[in-house]
């Protein structure tokens, strides 16, 4: 099996990208009576910024893709997505450690978002994140850089 490869995104891979978001998100979404595709695919064009997503390559197919956002006190991973053939390989972890390596870099926590009753909860948690706030449909964590100081 080939190395996993982050690619950047291109404008003309949205469409694609938004049609493996519905289906990775599909399960979670009917659990909790809120899929819509239409709304779903949506919600990922109108926000879609090749400049900050990245293809996940595995032996030259599309295995997902995740988006991470630099902000002034924080980087945000926004999405983070695997095509169900490519789930359970350690491609999200591997990407979860390529974002903490970034926030640890930069000297700032990483964020993330997961829709309640996600499986992506265990998941997050196993990486090292923590619950800062839960709501009604979304639990939001993050992930503190350790210095020798403590975390920042």
């Amino acid at each position: 099996m080939c190395a996993m490869q982050y690619h950047p995104a291109q404008q003309g891979d949205a469409p694609r990208l938004a049609e493996l978001r519905v289906a990775a998100m599909r399960p979670s979404l009917e659990a909790i009576g809120r899929f819509d595709a239409h709304r779903a695919r949506q919600r990922f064009l109108d926000g879609f910024d090749p400049s900050e997503t990245f293809l996940i390559m595995q032996d030259d197919n599309l295995a997902g893709f995740f988006v991470l956002r630099l902000r002034c006190d924080h980087l945000r991973l926004e999405h983070l997505y695997l095509d169900r053939t490519y789930q359970g390989l350690g491609l999200g972890r591997a990407v979860i450690r390529q974002a903490q390596s970034q926030a640890t870099d930069a000297g700032l926590p990483l964020r993330v978002t997961a829709l309640r009753d996600s499986p992506a909860n265990a998941f997050y948690l196993s990486c090292g994140f923590a619950v800062t706030l839960q709501e009604t449909f979304d639990i939001h964590y993050h992930w503190l850089v350790q210095t020798t100081d403590g975390p920042v």
